[in-house]
């Protein structure tokens, strides 16, 4: 099976290959994946952080062998500002919060291979951090609109903010949020979770569909029309702007 790295800022990742099928998620610039397909321009990927599958454009990966993939698992390193512009061939190249670097020199280059270099201009966060950071990464996508199977301040839904903030931080969480609600410690009261915790919310037929970070004053942060802050209690969400409940609580989970 060969091996892909990501090579453009922001890669859809489809259910299907198709420019018209659903996005199912993305591929961030320096994200690595595993090639399981090809049909004509698109190549099934799974994705090596989270093992996620879906289609992209051949066109928005570039191959690499496996000596060099590898590689770049051994070392990673994460943009940590909203927004960031790297330098390839003296022309500006543009890369969201979550972008990987891998291997780093100590000329801030990163090389995906010898004909695309790039220089980075910031210090990228790396390795385990403390969990008061968790809050701090996740109201830089405060604001950012709401878009199914987004990743970024260009876009994200609710557990793909979880799921980057996390990783940002060091930590590896399941790309879905009823995926990420089998991870971590059940918590019995909402009095007994830190900032930082998360809290997961069921639909009518009691299946997980919505998490958010639990902040101090019974306040939440998630992505529902925007990344926002809405108050939380016993029963779930209530946001001011609509005046009313907009997600039932299932139960609140500390990751560590």
């Amino acid at each position: 099976m060969s091996k892909s790295i990501c090579q453009v800022s922001v890669a859809p990742v489809r259910r299907e290959p198709s420019d018209v099928s659903e996005m199912v998620t993305q591929l961030l610039f320096g994200e690595l994946c595993e090639n399981v397909e090809v049909k004509k321009q698109w190549v099934k990927i799974k994705i090596a952080f989270d093992g996620y599958e879906g289609w992209v454009d051949s066109k928005q990966i570039l191959v690499i062998s496996d000596l060099e993939y590898a590689h770049f698992m051994q070392d990673v390193s994460f943009i940590s500002e909203p927004f960031s512009l790297l330098v390839s061939n003296n022309q500006p190249f543009p890369v969201t919060i979550g972008a990987e670097i891998h291997h780093l020199n100590e000329e801030n280059i990163f090389e995906l291979a010898p004909t695309h270099r790039f220089i980075v201009d910031e210090n990228p966060i790396k390795g385990i951090q403390d969990k008061s950071r968790v809050l701090e990464l996740a109201f830089k996508y405060i604001n950012t609109p709401y878009l199914w199977g987004g990743k970024t301040t260009y876009g994200i839904d609710c557990s793909g903010l979880v799921q980057m903030v996390y990783k940002i931080a060091g930590y590896k969480l399941p790309r879905d949020a009823c995926q990420q609600a089998e991870v971590g410690e059940v918590l019995s009261f909402i009095e007994e979770a830190e900032p930082g915790d998360l809290a997961f919310f069921e639909n009518q037929e009691g299946k997980i569909v919505h998490v958010g970070f639990i902040l101090p004053e019974q306040k939440i942060l998630h992505a529902h029309g925007k990344v926002r802050i809405d108050m939380l209690d016993y029963t779930g969400i209530f946001n001011s702007d609509l005046n009313r409940y907009t997600h039932q609580l299932r139960f609140i989970r500390k990751i560590f």
